[in-house]
């Protein structure tokens, strides 16, 4: 690599259960504004959270990936944990969630919800 050439990291990926799942809700509530936010905040047992929410709007620095008809907002202060992660959507015995495969973080803890960089 030469010094003209930048990094440019990996954006973040939607798995296709996920995007099948925000685009069964889209279709449950006729909304095909739908977009699946997530986001990292402070706590949880390993020092950030994952967070996911629905919205229709979004703010004019968010960073908007689309994956056919399943869109995924991101705030840039989040963003920064997430590059390289999955978004996946799961359905066990323990219930339904999305969830995140996160490759920055170093330690996680046994739910997933929660982890550390």
């Amino acid at each position: 690599m030469s010094g003209a050439e930048a990094f440019v990291p990996t954006p973040l990926l939607l798995s296709n259960s996920a995007q099948k799942r925000i685009q069964a809700l889209m279709a449950e509530e006729a909304n095909t504004a739908l977009k699946l936010r997530v986001y990292v905040t402070g706590g949880g047992c390993s020092g950030f959270q994952y967070g996911f929410d629905f919205a229709e709007n979004v703010a004019e620095d968010d960073t908007l990936i689309e994956f056919g008809d399943a869109i995924l907002v991101v705030d840039p202060l989040s963003y920064q944990y997430l590059v390289g992660s999955t978004i996946d959507y799961e359905e066990g015995l323990a219930g339904a969630r999305f969830r995140v495969q996160n490759p920055n973080a170093t330690t996680t803890c046994g739910c997933g919800a929660s982890f550390m960089v």
